[in-house]
């Protein structure tokens, strides 16, 4: 049986609340997860696992969380940018984030605000529903 955006979105928030120590008014659609929401890479393993058995499906981090592989080849980085190429790979690895303020200035470090909560309940939501 499907489920609302507003499920999933309950959902998610409850994962990362119990992820991540956190109060349920900090867990919001637009919340970056590390730079509001504090997780750490460690954390990343933790939330998976919240999510997979929350909502029933198998979560291969690589495919939530695609940006390692990115910033470890040579091809997609350069001079602290994320080159054309890179762009591309995240865009057909991340459909589920709007990379769109990114590609305007697309810093390496700018990357981890890529991970919002709006971002798993996309994930989420087309794992769900299909």
């Amino acid at each position: 049986m499907a489920m609302s955006r507003d499920e999933i979105f309950e959902q998610v928030k409850e994962a990362l609340v119990d992820a991540l120590g956190l109060d349920d008014d900090d867990v919001t659609p637009e919340a970056t997860l590390m730079g509001d929401l504090g997780a750490e890479s460690i954390d990343f393993l933790d939330i998976v696992f919240r999510l997979e058995k929350a909502f029933e499906i198998k979560v291969p981090r690589e495919e939530l969380f695609p940006a390692e592989a990115v910033l470890n080849h040579p091809e997609f980085v350069s001079g602290g940018k994320v080159t054309a190429a890179g762009l591309a790979e995240l865009k057909a690895k991340m459909p589920h984030t709007d990379l769109s303020g990114f590609e305007a200035d697309p810093d390496v470090n700018k990357i981890a605000d890529l991970f919002t909560v709006d971002a798993i309940v996309n994930f989420v939501e087309t794992k769900v529903n299909g």
